[in-house]
């Protein structure tokens, strides 16, 4: 089990109360985990919802918008790969997979699939929310370099 510490990063203690920097949905059949990372990360100012299986996980990613899905491997129902093979064909958002499975083949498989990052467990939840702000970074230049924001017009 990966043993989450007590205290966020100086960089969630800058940001104001009440401030959420985005909202993830973190997909993992351990609870107990599930309950620890919630705590972590919502101390880091993120808002989080957790399920615990994959249709679940297909099922609210139809219902809300998130900017960010960490996602396990190893799920009942339908497993994380299966999940990250529905979703990668849609406009989902960034994944991140958090899993067990470590091995390169399952971290090649995942990121052939359409993960945007493979972080193994046991884990460094500060690492975590590294790589979740670096993939929520790299998501809005993406985003931001195809947007037209205003227009301006010049002239008669």
């Amino acid at each position: 089990m990966t043993n989450i510490p007590q205290n966020p990063s100086p960089a969630a203690a800058a940001e104001p109360a009440g401030a959420h920097e985005a909202r993830v949905l973190l997909v993992d059949d351990d609870r107990e985990l599930c309950q620890m990372l919630t705590e972590y990360l919502e101390a880091e100012h993120f808002e989080v919802r957790s399920v615990h299986d994959g249709a679940q996980a297909l099922a609210e990613m139809g219902s809300r918008e998130y900017e960010i899905v960490i996602l396990d491997v190893m799920l009942p129902l339908v497993s994380g790969f299966d999940v990250l093979r529905e979703i990668s064909t849609s406009n989902a958002p960034p994944i991140l997979m958090l899993t067990a499975r470590g091995e390169d083949v399952d971290r090649i498989v995942g990121l052939e699939l359409g993960a945007d990052d493979y972080l193994a467990k046991p884990f460094n939840p500060r690492e975590l929310v590294a790589r979740i702000r670096a993939i929520l970074r790299r998501a809005g230049n993406r985003a931001s370099r195809g947007a037209v924001t205003d227009i301006v017009e010049v002239g008669p």
